[in-house]
């Protein structure tokens, strides 16, 4: 039996969408009928997970309620730090949820190596401190100056510029993390795998998205149990 997948976005709009075309790339399928069900609230209209927790909260559980009531039988949000609100968003919707921090610790873990690198907003990185602490990990984090750069260069994906100059930046975040150990790093942004890949790194980069997807996958099509 088949789930249908209830998705939370627009936390960026491009994000979502990448995370859409994953889920499709990764569904092995010779026909249509082969995918699965899935309905998407893509809402830029989030407030700023940041600047404003309680009313970003209130609207990504209307969105889950929603979403339930339109016929979702599991959720995924396709934002890294949003899932701060997990139980929240749970709670309104009365279904479980595909926790994207979970799906990468737990590919972070399957390399075998011990210090994992995060690229992420201080909300996501908190997450996965404690996921990967709960694994036996190390989380290394860019120092504070770059983590600043990190969030400056987050901005300019978000405002559509995804070309070599940000590219650049975004690989020399990467490598100031494996220049302090990190043995494989997790794009633990959505916008992050925009613009780099683990072709870019000396190490393994894990997508977060793409992690997501594969499990959404693996869930909804009844292969793994949540």
């Amino acid at each position: 039996m088949r789930l249908a997948l209830g998705v939370l976005g627009g936390m960026g709009p491009a994000a979502t969408l990448d995370f859409l075309a994953k889920l499709q790339l990764l569904t092995p399928a010779e026909t249509d009928q082969d995918h699965i069900r899935v309905l998407v609230d893509l809402n830029p209209e989030v407030p700023d997970l940041s600047a404003d927790a309680a009313a970003a909260a209130v609207t990504l559980a209307e969105m889950a309620e929603g979403l339930a009531g339109a016929g979702a039988e599991v959720l995924a949000i396709a934002c890294n730090a949003a899932h701060v609100h997990a139980q929240a968003i749970q709670a309104a919707a009365g279904l479980p949820l595909i926790d994207m921090i979970e799906s990468a610790a737990a590919e972070a873990q399957a390399t075998g190596v011990q210090r994992v690198g995060v690229l992420g907003t201080r909300l996501a990185l908190r997450l996965y401190h404690e996921h990967l602490a709960a694994r036996g990990l190390s989380a290394v984090f860019l120092s504070p100056n770059r983590q600043g750069s990190f969030m400056e260069t987050l901005h300019q994906i978000k405002g559509g510029d995804t070309g070599r100059a940000v590219r650049k930046d975004m690989i020399g975040l990467a490598k100031d993390l494996v220049a302090e150990g990190a043995g494989t790093i997790i794009a633990g942004c959505t916008e992050v795998p925009l613009v780099i890949t683990s072709e870019d790194l000396p190490v393994p980069m894990i997508d977060g998205t793409e992690a997501l997807a594969r499990r959404c996958v693996a869930i909804c099509k009844g292969w793994e149990r949540l």
